[in-house]
């Protein structure tokens, strides 16, 4: 039985220079429909052609090529991260969050992968 329950969404959190820019590539070049640009977050969601899977556009002055991050939505991150740390899952710092929409908090796998937990505040 698995240490958390997650639910049957995921994020692949890429890191990107110009987030919209990137956005109209992937709507044109894989079409990928775009969510929301969320600006103050510097944050771009797109739907992908496979259904739960969402692509994250995180903008950073100096992208980290092939640095994906899979984000796991959760119901309740606090809850999971507990049970993950019961288990001695190392995470990387505190939970963020940004009210009324997401809670993250990026843990590692034992090879040092980075994974992310998400709760959605916006509901």
């Amino acid at each position: 039985m698995p240490v958390v329950s997650l639910d049957n969404t995921i994020t692949l959190a890429l890191s990107v220079r110009d987030r919209h820019a990137s956005a109209d590539w992937y709507e044109r070049n894989l079409g990928f429909q775009l969510l929301a640009h969320i600006d103050e977050a510097g944050w771009s969601e797109m739907r992908t052609n496979t259904e739960g899977v969402t692509l994250g556009l995180g903008e950073q002055s100096e992208p980290a090529p092939g640095n994906t991050v899979p984000v796991f939505g959760v119901a309740d991150i606090a809850a999971a991260r507990a049970a993950l740390e019961k288990v001695d899952v190392k995470f990387d710092g505190e939970t963020e969050t940004i009210e009324g929409m997401v809670s993250t908090a990026t843990f590692y796998d034992p090879d040092g992968n980075a994974l992310m937990l998400a709760q959605d505040l916006s509901k």
